[in-house]
């Protein structure tokens, strides 16, 4: 009797969460235990039951260090699970950076919804504290790429290369003589700042991301884009901010800023204020793994050098302040919380003011929101009325895109017995499973929220 079970305990249906409880003979393991972003209904679920107890999970395997992969890790931890928590090297470094961030932010954001008063409870609470973070950190368990490890009493796994973002792997999983492929966040072919994603050669059982299941990347010089909004600024004497994801999309943007500069397509004064304590935590891995990136050292230095960093909250308030055109490239990406928003609590009311989203925005967020047109933002429990004039320019995305999933596939030696699309809204999904059965005649299935399914 097969007793190999999968249950989808998030990213199903939605891009957010991902959380895969995959139990065989040989042991279980959770992939990924990502953070509920986005709809109110969605972020409710970061508060539920586990459908496991944690105690029984075997270990967690991480493909990369995004909060919506790892965000939930501390709850884990605190509800009972004692096992070793897997990635690469760089991914548990981002791992900490972003848990220890994503914890400061939910206290703080506790303390003044108690504060203000603007918070439906009597004792805002936090998800989890930064001692939660703590106690997670000695459960991590570094991985090298492309060797394969055991767990359990036969399964094994290894990690892959997959762009994204630095660190990130797909995982290969054997069990029971078969073999599972989970995609985690693909990379894009051509990426500024990483090497282009390995594929796969085999998956009997694949979970494969659908973030941009649904469309192709526009052929823009998105850096030509960029300087166009920047210039438009100057012109009006505003601020041009962009809203950045901390891991990568943040380190993209100045690397873009820098060769603007350097190439005289920006005023070489112009002041760029980069705003996220936790990206420029980042920014120092890339120092520390030179081989999982692009970037010479000598170019760190100078692009780090050209723009003031800031890490003090004081210090927010005198670029806010701060009266001269000028970029700000703050966290986050989605407008889900970080120092973006209170540049757009003073900010987005003005029609000067220019913001650029360079990232996927999950229903729900006021990233989403924006884009829909919304004519006004809740911000720190108050509305905030919108008049800035907003850019879109997806092309920037670490995702791959349609075209470059069919690709990531296309080196599979046969179709898998089982394919499922994880990690996207059903408008994707659907036209990811549509354009797979088109292109490869592949059956594609897409599972429901905390669906199990035998295989």
């Amino acid at each position: 009797m097969n007793t190999t079970t999968l249950q989808f305990w998030g990213a199903a249906g939605c891009v957010t969460g991902s959380k895969y409880f995959l139990e065989t003979a040989e042991g279980s393991v959770l992939i990924d235990c990502g953070l509920f972003q986005g709809l109110k209904a969605r972020r409710l679920l970061n508060w539920s039951h586990w459908p496991r107890p944690p105690a029984e999970i075997g270990a967690v395997l991480l493909t990369h260090g995004h909060l919506d992969h790892v965000g939930l890790l501390p709850r884990l931890v605190r509800d009972g699970f004692r096992g070793p928590v897997y990635g690469t090297a760089p991914t548990l470094d981002i791992a900490r950076i972003v848990l220890e961030d994503s914890a400061k932010i939910q206290m703080e954001e506790a303390e003044q919804a108690a504060r203000e008063g603007y918070s439906r409870h009597e004792k805002p609470e936090p998800l989890y504290t930064d001692n939660d973070v703590k106690a997670c950190l000695p459960l991590f368990r570094e991985l090298p790429l492309d060797q394969w490890h055991r767990h359990g009493q036969g399964l094994k796994f290894r990690y892959r290369y997959n762009g994204h973002i630095l660190g990130a792997a797909f995982i290969e999983l054997e069990s029971g003589g078969r073999r599972w492929v989970f995609s985690g966040d693909i990379g894009r072919r051509s990426d500024r700042l990483l090497f282009p994603p390995e594929r796969p050669e085999r998956a009997d059982i694949l979970l494969l991301e659908s973030t941009y299941g649904n469309r192709l990347h526009p052929q823009l010089d998105m850096e030509e884009e960029l300087a166009t909004e920047i210039r438009a600024a100057i012109h009006d004497r505003a601020a041009c901010i962009i809203p950045s994801f901390a891991v990568e999309r943040l380190q993209t943007v100045m690397y873009i800023l820098w060769k603007l500069k350097r190439e005289n397509r920006i005023p070489a004064n112009l002041p760029i204020y980069v705003d996220s304590p936790m990206g420029a935590d980042v920014w120092e891995l890339f120092g520390r793994y030179p081989k999982w990136h692009r970037l010479p050292a000598e170019q760190l230095r100078a692009m780090h050098s050209g723009m003031e960093i800031i890490t003090e909250y004081g210090d927010t308030w005198r670029a806010i302040d701060d009266t001269r055109p000028k970029v700000v490239v703050a966290g986050s990406g989605m407008l889900s919380g970080g120092r973006v928003l209170t540049y757009l609590s003073q900010l987005l009311e003005k029609p000067e003011t220019r913001i650029v989203l360079v990232g996927f925005q999950a229903e729900g967020t006021r990233g989403r929101n924006l884009l829909e047109g919304a004519h006004e933002l809740k911000i720190f429990g108050k509305f905030v009325p919108v008049a800035a004039h907003l850019r879109d320019l997806q092309a920037l995305s670490a995702h791959a895109d349609q075209a470059e999933l069919l690709w990531w596939l296309s080196a599979l030696e046969k179709e898998p017995e089982h394919l499922f699309l994880v990690h996207g809204e059903p408008t994707a999904q659907d036209a990811l499973r549509i354009k797979l059965r088109e292109a490869t005649g592949w059956t594609a299935r897409i599972p429901e929220l905390m669906e199990t399914v035998r295989v």
